[in-house]
Order: structure tokens, then C-alpha cells, then sequence
């Protein structure tokens, strides 16, 4: 029971979880900036909603389907974890590349997804919280 106690714990501790103006440097030095017309506090917005900027963020959805990392990328659609029935990985990864704290292959699937003809409405994050709302919030203190 005690080394299950500490994995747990050394799984925990090497989650990443952002601040918010370190991820907008991250998003910006990405070329996140502007991406397929999406502003950065889009980005910064999007994924504060998802997945309060965790690495690790992992959510179970009723449909059987499970979204994983920062951008919270969803199984059925843009990667594969071997659970998820028919799933399409539109992104070619396996979803457990989304839980490390190398960023660049969540930030390359995200720009895969927002290339769909969804664009960033395909994130409910994104819809309920950033859509038609003043996001310079998200941006502000971040010298950028």
C-alpha cells in the first residue's frame, strides 16, 4: 500500500501546472499567436477552462470518450488510448503523449484540431467561457 501511496505521489508531483502568464509565453513562442485566426487569450482562455493549464488533466466523458492534457484533446476524435471504440486519432498520437510536460506535441494536435471545420468551437471550454467575451484579462501582466 505504501509504494501505491508513492507512485501516486511522484506521479502528482511531476504534473506541470501552468501560470497563466508562463503559458502565454509558452503559447506565443509556439506559434500560437494569431493561429488559423485565434487570438492568444483564446489559447490562454481555452485552456484555463479545460484544464486550469494541467499537463495532466484528464477528464471521463459519458460517451465512453476521455480528454487529455492542457488542451483537454478528446479520444475519439484526435488520439488514441486504447479504450476509446472507434476512435479516429486524427492527430496520430497516443493520448498519454497529451500528459507529459513537453507541450509541443499537445500544442501541434491542438493546431490539428482547430484546422477542423469546428475551429476552436470544438472546445466547450472555449464556447462556454471565451466566446464573445473581452479576453484581455488573460493576457494582461504578461508583457506581452
Amino acid at each position: 500500500m505504501r509504494r501505491l501511496v508513492f507512485l501516486l505521489l511522484v506521479a502528482l508531483a511531476s504534473a506541470k501546472v501552468f501560470q497563466r502568464c508562463e503559458w502565454a509565453h509558452v503559447l506565443k513562442n509556439n506559434g500560437m499567436a494569431g493561429y488559423y485566426g485565434n487570438s492568444l487569450a483564446s489559447w490562454v482562455c481555452l485552456t484555463r477552462w479545460e484544464s486550469s493549464y494541467n499537463t495532466q488533466a484528464i477528464n471521463h466523458n459519458t460517451d465512453g470518450s476521455t480528454d487529455y492534457g492542457i488542451f483537454q484533446i478528446n479520444s475519439r476524435w484526435w488520439c488514441e488510448d486504447g479504450r476509446t471504440p472507434r476512435s479516429v486519432n486524427a492527430c496520430g498520437i497516443k493520448c498519454s503523449e497529451l500528459l507529459t510536460d513537453d507541450v509541443s506535441i499537445a500544442i501541434t494536435c491542438a493546431k490539428r484540431v482547430v484546422r477542423d471545420p469546428n475551429g476552436i468551437r470544438a472546445w466547450v471550454g472555449w464556447r462556454n467561457h471565451c466566446e464573445n467575451r473581452d479576453l484581455s484579462s488573460y493576457l494582461s501582466g504578461c508583457g506581452l
